[in-house]
């Protein structure tokens, strides 16, 4: 159990009631500087490799793209996955028996248009039904965010919203309801956010010079099933020498040799992005 004196001091209550109210919450300075340094770096180099394999990177609209990477290709991929806010977050959200189960990286560079508002997949039936979330996903900037540079939009409360037809992309004639709510994140190096991946959201037109990198990790309840869109894999000798604390919690594939991840998580709404607000 993850009941420990390091994850005592984060109220269960403010977890939930912000997650389950506006359906996001940060944990500002949770690394230093020098670790998400090292951190981009490690992306940089893994962007550079994904964009030269076939199918290495996931088109999320002009001049945007998400890659999922191993694990242990990131160097502080064990301090985060430690670190006592993200431990209670999920123990709180997800139950003691919760499963990392994506590692992944969203490149928006200069050009990279707005995207549509959506959530990343369908509200499952213990949302629509049951009125419980079940999954989590954590972001972790590399940069100082800034508003030219294209930053996250959400609209607050909306991982409970119901509508026809598709179940990733609310018809436009809701769109006024989500720029009313909307607010623009501006998260800082160091900081970490973790949100349910159902709440209404967009990144935002970067009309900046550099690329936004941001780290996501997601993060599964016992019953969710967001694991068979991704590929997981850890290598024996790095799995074996990994915290229990952290082996415990990850819905992987212990593979001999690490393969390229077969990327299934592709959604195909993102791959136009639109020019203005709407």
């Amino acid at each position: 159990m993850d009941s420990g004196a390091s994850t005592a001091r984060y109220e269960v209550a403010d977890i939930m009631r912000g997650i389950y109210g506006d359906g996001i919450i940060a944990c500002r300075g949770a690394f230093s500087r020098e670790l998400i340094g090292e951190l981009r770096a490690d992306i940089d180099m893994l962007f550079e490799e994904a964009l030269a394999r076939e199918g290495g990177a996931l088109n999320r609209g002009p001049n945007r793209y998400y890659v999922e990477v191993h694990p242990e290709r990131l160097r502080s991929f064990v301090t985060i996955a430690s670190h006592p806010w993200v431990r209670a977050v999920c123990s709180a959200v997800l139950g003691p028996e919760w499963r990392f189960v994506e590692v992944g990286f969203d490149v928006p560079g200069p050009g990279a248009m707005h995207q549509p508002w959506h959530r990343d997949f369908a509200s499952p039936p213990e949302t629509v039904q049951g009125r419980r979330l079940s999954s989590l996903a954590f972001n972790i900037t590399t940069v100082d965010v800034t508003e030219e540079m294209g930053p996250f939009e959400i609209a607050p409360g909306t991982q409970w919203d119901l509508y026809d037809g598709d179940p990733m992309f609310p018809d436009k004639a809701l769109y006024p309801r989500y720029e009313a709510l909307a607010q623009r994140k501006l998260p800082k190096v160091g900081d970490i956010s973790a949100r349910s991946a159902l709440t209404i959201h967009r990144g935002t037109a970067n009309h900046a010079n550099v690329s936004r990198p941001v780290l996501v990790i997601g993060a599964d309840a016992p019953d969710a099933t967001n694991a068979i869109k991704h590929d997981l894999q850890l290598s024996r000798a790095y799995f074996d020498g990994l915290p229990e604390e952290v082996r415990r919690h990850l819905n992987c594939r212990v593979v001999e040799q690490l393969v390229p991840i077969q990327q299934a998580h592709t959604i195909e709404g993102l791959k136009m992005g639109v020019t203005m607000g709407g």
